[in-house]
């Protein structure tokens, strides 16, 4: 392999186990700029991103510390910025243009953590930004009243220890398709069932005890991600009336 491959390779999460050591200003303009090369939809670039250095702040808005927290936000409102200044309008704030501008702010953040890989510098990917109340968030970061969201937030920082090895994921054949979706069979699912299973893949979250539950798989679908509570329920509820709110999800009429 080349040493692109090699940083891909090495990709791994570091979950709330940064150390007190600084990432250099400039590594993290390095990282920042190396992401704004990700492709994106019409050479828009219909995102924004935020750079914290407060720990505080970060804990309050994501629940986790590190040296530095990158937040990429969907944005169109530099865009109808730049509409209006042209004397034209914007009208993609809608579902489907979220959906477009999700997928370049999410490939810009991604690009970021292999960048800082390629850099010496481990991260952390986390929604936990929308955990929180959106007013709350939107105040902290003084986001515009529409068109911009808070997609994903990339923490930025050195290890603790360095013994994390990068996690297990699926066998390419249970991902790659070719041509056309291929229905997986019960033999192949119940080699991914077993893979989840082994704990020297790294395919699991960690939490699950055999004694508990028969397969990784069962705790994972009834513990982890069960029926929604009430509480989620109004939790996904307040997070699409966001949107509404936001310009990206039409109001009915």
């Amino acid at each position: 392999m080349n040493t692109v491959l090699d940083t891909v390779h090495s990709l791994r999460s570091i979950h709330g186990r940064f150390c007190d050591r600084r990432v250099p200003d400039e590594t993290v303009r390095t990282i920042v700029d190396a992401s704004v090369r990700a492709a994106n939809a019409s050479a828009r670039q219909s995102y924004s991103i935020i750079v914290l250095d407060d720990h505080d702040q970060m804990q309050t808005l994501v629940g986790y510390q590190a040296s530095h927290a990158l937040v990429f936000c969907v944005d169109f409102h530099r865009l109808s910025l730049l509409a209006e200044r042209l004397g034209c309008s914007f009208d993609e704030n809608n579902i489907i243009g979220f959906v477009t501008a999700s997928i370049d702010t999410s490939l810009a953040a991604q690009t970021a953590v292999i960048a800082a890989r390629s850099l010496g510098v481990d991260s952390l990917i986390t929604n936990g930004m929308h955990r929180n109340p959106p007013e709350l968030v939107h105040q902290e970061l003084n986001l515009p009243t529409t068109s911009v969201f808070p997609l994903i937030t990339v923490l930025l920082g050195y290890p603790l220890d360095d013994d994390q090895p990068p996690r297990g994921r699926l066998r390419t054949e249970h991902v790659i398709h070719q041509g056309t979706y291929r229905e997986p069979d019960a033999a192949e699912l119940d080699q991914i069932i077993t893979a989840y299973d082994d704990p020297t893949g790294g395919l699991g979250l960690g939490q699950w005890d055999p004694r508990d539950f028969e397969h990784y798989l069962k705790w994972f679908f009834q513990r982890w991600c069960s029926s929604p509570s009430p509480q989620n329920t109004e939790r996904v509820r307040a997070f699409q009336k966001y949107l509404t709110d936001s310009g990206f999800w039409w109001k009915e009429q």
